[in-house]
């Protein structure tokens, strides 16, 4: 695995609390951006190249996690969850709670199953019911090493699963970080290119509403993360999308409630993928968003694309991606680009 791609999945930062990954973000784009800062807001916003239009990028760097809530007398902590994380996954997971005199390692505990009612066997833990176990004597003793408003994000983990076929943590949406790395690194053309490292997009797609007003695009594509359907009782129906089988080119995402692709840039988008003979999909999404609902809609309107990497077990402590889906994206991109910048 790249090293760099590995720092970047294992970097923390929920929503909100994105410093630690916004360092290396800004610390990559300045190697081939001529101009990199750290907005208001906390988006990592890069410029390259001079020219009359401005075509944006945007990638979201935070990643869904926990904060912690309440410490109990007896040292064990209530959290909330920061970001859309299904509860039946929690019990027993490992997390590393960031606190200011260091990382803590916890695990999310629960009653055991052994001493629940049948009534409650019958229905899912809510996490309102769990805690994170730090292996505290006391609160006293929790209290020297973690706070009420510290993170916490899963325990970090990266690596390859199969050949090209990589796992990690906060794949959605490092991977789209990276890539946005790899393009930057990549690209020569003719126009102002913006590369947006974006900030708390789990959480309302926040980062991607500021710095599209700041920028104000003519051309936009979002790199994100989508739901691969190549698993058992995940049917074609419901997702066609396939690790390997090139990036997915979305066509509208939450049945309309986020982008609907105009027939101009979904053309753009397929007729480069068929001319430059790379491996694409066609996402049509009836749930889920990215950064690319809030930045089409920017002042009078962007034309915006979302190019995305099927990816498995998304929004949980271990998510699964192929590597030439990555690389099929950096691809599309740069070629989108040149040929919005003629």
């Amino acid at each position: 695995m790249d090293p760099l791609l590995k720092k970047i999945v294992e970097a923390a930062g929920i929503s909100g609390y994105e410093k630690e990954i916004a360092a290396i973000m800004f610390a990559e784009l300045k190697k081939s951006c001529d101009e990199v800062k750290i907005d208001d807001f906390g988006n990592v916003i890069a410029r390259k190249g001079k020219g009359k239009k401005k075509i944006m990028l945007a990638a979201h760097m935070d990643e869904i996690g926990f904060m912690v809530k309440h410490i109990t007398k007896e040292g064990y902590l209530s959290f909330i969850k920061v970001g859309g994380i299904d509860d039946r996954i929690l019990p027993g997971q490992r997390v590393v709670i960031k606190g200011k005199n260091g990382d803590s390692l916890g695990i999310i505990g629960a009653k055991p199953p052994h001493l629940q009612s049948e009534e409650d066997r019958k229905r899912p833990v809510k996490y309102e019911d769990m805690f994170i176990d730090i292996g505290a004597k006391d609160k006293k003793d929790a209290s020297k090493r973690v706070e009420v408003g510290d993170i916490a994000i899963f325990e970090p983990n990266a690596g390859i699963l199969n050949g090209r076929l990589y796992y990690g943590k906060a794949i959605d949406n490092r991977v789209g970080c990276f890539a946005l790395l790899k393009i930057m690194e990549k690209l020569d053309v003719d126009c102002e290119v913006y590369a947006v490292a974006t900030g708390q997009e789990e959480v309302g797609l926040k980062g991607a509403r500021t710095s599209a007003f700041n920028i104000d695009p003519d051309y936009a594509i979002a790199l994100d993360t989508n739901i691969a359907g190549d698993t058992p009782q995940v049917t074609e129906r419901e997702s066609s999308l396939k690790l390997g089988e090139g990036v997915g080119i979305t066509l509208i995402e939450a049945s309309g409630r986020g982008v609907i692709v105009n027939e101009k840039m979904k053309n753009l988008l397929i007729d480069t993928a068929k001319k430059n003979k790379i491996k694409y999909q066609i996402a049509v999404i009836e749930g889920g968003m990215t950064d690319g609902a809030i930045i089409y809609m920017n002042r009078a309107g962007v034309q915006t694309g979302v190019l995305s990497i099927p990816t498995r077990y998304i929004h949980s402590p271990t998510s699964v991606f192929s590597i030439d889906d990555l690389e099929s994206a950096v691809k599309l991109t740069i070629k989108a680009i040149e040929h919005l910048a003629v």
